[in-house]
């Protein structure tokens, strides 16, 4: 008998299969040696389910589907009976009918009275007893009504089911588009205070394909593919239901209610705060999807590669990465071009090497050098090209992705050291502009011999579709640890060593760089910049400026005029020493300075007075520095210091008020950590900018927008 169940099992590969994303499914009719072993007639049609060997782990499973089905016969007597489980494969019954979708596909209006047939299915899940299902997992919570503590378990269910099994493999992928390995811990830790509803059998995958519309119509539909299956709030099976089944926008209203009529009759409990919570369901539903979609669209491009497969790969990689944004505080989605090229970096670092993977890897790898910079003999063309491929398959934990570049940390042979491959991302919009080349400034500081650790340029070129990279040197401790910060602020030790390199930056020749420098009232030149930036920045954020209180460009220029600072020697600056652009090293000179792509000429002051905006600091290490850099600093660059610092730090206070301003009224580069910090204390650095201004808080009309402004992020 076995051996005729691995027959009819042979057989059923043979037919043409319905395929889904978990399992192979086929459909054929009992034989007389199978028929008894079942308790089905010879010819009698089954289901046969045989899980992808392939399938990606990319769903929350609460049970085995076998002990799903055998407890819903009671309250839901139409569901598929499974006949036989072995560790291979399944034998269901077969429901009789169509799916959905051959009949209305993905978009399209669905009829109400299927609508109604709908909710009504939904509403019968709530009539399966609790006693009848399988025991649940030790993590769900003990109280089965609070809807918080379902939210948060299966927010934490996804992390541990869906992006863990994946992030070796797919990891250097999501980072590069913009999701961090705590993406989903950090949603979890937001979830809300909900109304309590009494947990019910939730289905938790009912889409067009999932719902069987009978020959009979009695009942008119069925759902069949349980393996999904959970016990919780209903508010969840409603909001999956809502967006997997892809209906038109205009017909949620009608769905909602056809749901809450129907609940009303069998669970009427289940209601209660239906339209305060069915959002926070909706946004785990598209902050989860974003996984499966992202990682089924790379594996695509695996199996076979066009550019048409790559253009819809492309396509769908966005619309979940735009579903995604507002749940997990992605900040920017990246470009098309961007999400593209990521893909296509990916691909080639895993493409077998045989002569059909040669094309694709020779496509991806393919570069031309930056006539700019001369081939570096340590670091030759050969040595590019394999640091390009190994790009893609950079592991999670070795991609950081900043304000303005994508870095990842990669290995070539024959190098003592790791290097960083360095791509501006292509849809950034920074308010604050670069000024000068960053491959120029730091070549100019190796040439000098100064003692300022940075990192060397070792190429610089264009690869797959004119993406501009820079390759530098690795400057962090551990290649298999992030890079150190000092996001609290520097140990007295790393205070000296920063202001000794500040002091070295005045060996650089500038004029090298910048021509011009010198030939400017820098504080003059850096007012305008800043009255610049209120000029141009966008329509919303100049309102919402003015309703806070801040002044217009105008009003702006007329208050930082009042001041007058001394003439210093010009002298190289970083422009940007936030504590992320400083890596902690294990030597003298204990901190190495990254990221030169705002490098500017100018006053030496400043430089060191927006480090201390830009870093907390106690003011015992703020007295270290200003003494260090007074006894250390040649007197052409220091003169009258003590009387012009505090007009710098007034001028970074209102650049971060309008700088800020903008990025959480446009949500523009909130997952760089040093955005977030900033936007998270706004109320604080607004208080400080109208006080710096002479100016009184202001008067909004609507106290709750600026409560919610000030309060960072919402």
């Amino acid at each position: 008998m076995p051996g005729a169940l691995r027959a009819f099992v042979r057989a059923a590969e043979a037919t043409q299969e319905s395929s889904g994303h978990h399992n192979r499914n086929y459909v054929l009719p009992l034989t007389e040696h199978v028929a008894p072993l079942v308790g089905r007639p010879p010819g009698t049609s089954v289901i046969v389910r045989i899980r992808r060997s392939d399938a990606l782990p990319v769903v929350i499973r609460t049970w085995p589907e076998a002990a799903i089905l055998d407890a819903v016969r009671g309250a839901l007597p139409h569901a598929p009976e499974c006949l036989i489980k072995t560790p291979g494969y399944a034998i269901h019954s077969h429901v009789e009918g169509v799916p959905l979708s051959t009949i209305c596909g993905n978009g399209k209006p669905v009829d109400n009275l299927l609508i109604k047939a709908l909710a009504g299915l939904l509403a019968q899940m709530t009539q399966v007893r609790r006693q009848v299902l399988p025991p649940l997992p030790g993590s769900w919570p003990a109280n089965h009504s609070d809807s918080q503590a379902f939210l948060k378990t299966l927010t934490l269910c996804a992390d541990e089911q869906i992006r863990k099994p994946n992030w070796g493999e797919f990891g250097g992928l999501f980072k590069a588009l913009g999701i961090s390995d705590d993406a989903l811990l950090r949603l979890a830790e937001r979830v809300p205070a909900m109304t309590r509803r009494p947990y019910s059998l939730l289905h938790a995958d009912l889409h067009r394909d999932n719902l069987i519309v009978s020959y009979g119509g009695d009942p008119p539909l069925v759902c069949v593919d349980w393996e999904l299956a959970t016990f919780g709030d209903p508010l969840h099976d409603l909001a999956t239901h809502l967006v997997r089944m892809q209906y038109p926008d205009h017909q949620w209203g009608e769905v909602i209610e056809a749901w809450a009529r129907a609940m009303r009759k069998f669970r009427p409990s289940a209601i209660k705060g239906l339209h305060k919570d069915l959002s926070h369901y909706v946004d785990f539903e598209r902050a989860q999807s974003v996984y499966p979609d992202v990682m089924r669209a790379a594996r695509s491009l695996q199996e076979s590669f066009t550019q048409k497969g790559c253009d819809e790969a492309t396509v769908e990689v966005h619309r979940a990465l735009k579903a995604a944004a507002g749940p997990l505080r992605l900040g920017d989605v990246p470009a098309y071009d961007e999400i593209e090229r990521a893909l296509v970096r990916w691909l080639a670092s895993r493409v077998d090497r045989g002569d059909s993977g040669r094309h694709w890897i020779a496509k991806a790898s393919a570069w031309r050098p930056d006539r700019r910079l001369s081939e570096n003999p340590r670091f030759p063309a050969s040595a590019v090209r394999e640091a390009l491929l190994a790009e893609g398959a950079a592991p999670a934990h070795r991609v950081f992705k900043g304000t303005a570049h994508l870095n990842s940390v990669v290995w070539v042979r024959d190098m003592p050291h790791p290097v960083v491959v360095r791509r501006k991302l292509a849809n950034v919009s920074r308010r604050e502009p670069s000024y000068l080349s960053e491959h120029a400034v730091l070549n100019a500081i190796q040439e000098s011999r100064a003692r300022v650790a940075a990192p060397q340029v070792l190429a610089l070129g264009e690869s797959y579709r004119d993406d501009a990279f820079s390759i530098h040197t690795y400057v962090g401790t551990r290649v298999d640890q992030p890079p150190s910060h000092p996001v609290n602020g520097l140990l007295p030790h790393e205070a000296d060593a920063l202001v000794d390199q500040l002091c070295e930056l005045t060996r650089v020749d500038h004029r090298a760089i910048d021509p011009q420098a010198g030939d400017v009232d820098f504080y003059e030149w850096l007012k305008e910049q800043l009255v610049g930036l209120v000029r141009n920045l966008p329509k919303e954020s100049l309102q919402l400026a003015r309703t806070l209180g801040l002044p217009d460009e105008w009003r702006l220029r007329e208050i930082l005029s009042r001041h007058r600072l001394s003439h210093r020697a010009p002298a190289l600056l970083h422009g940007d020493l936030n504590p992320w652009n400083l890596v902690r090293r294990n030597d003298h000179r204990a901190l190495t300075i990254i990221d030169w792509e705002m490098a500017l000429v100018g006053d030496p002051l400043y430089d060191l007075v927006r480090h201390m905006h830009l870093t907390p600091i106690r003011p015992e290490i703020r007295d270290r520095m200003f003494r260090r850099w007074e006894r250390h600093m040649p007197p052409e660059y220091s003169r009258d210091w003590r009387v012009d610092w505090p007009v710098y730090r007034w001028s970074e206070i209102i650049r971060s008020a309008y700088v800020d301003l903008d990025r959480l009224a446009t949500r523009t580069g909130l997952d760089a950590p040093n955005v977030r910090r900033a936007v998270d204390s706004y109320a604080e650095t607004l208080a400080a900018a109208t006080a710096s201004l002479g100016l009184p808080a202001s008067r909004t009309a609507n106290p709750y927008l600026k409560l919610a402004l000030t309060r960072g992020r919402s």
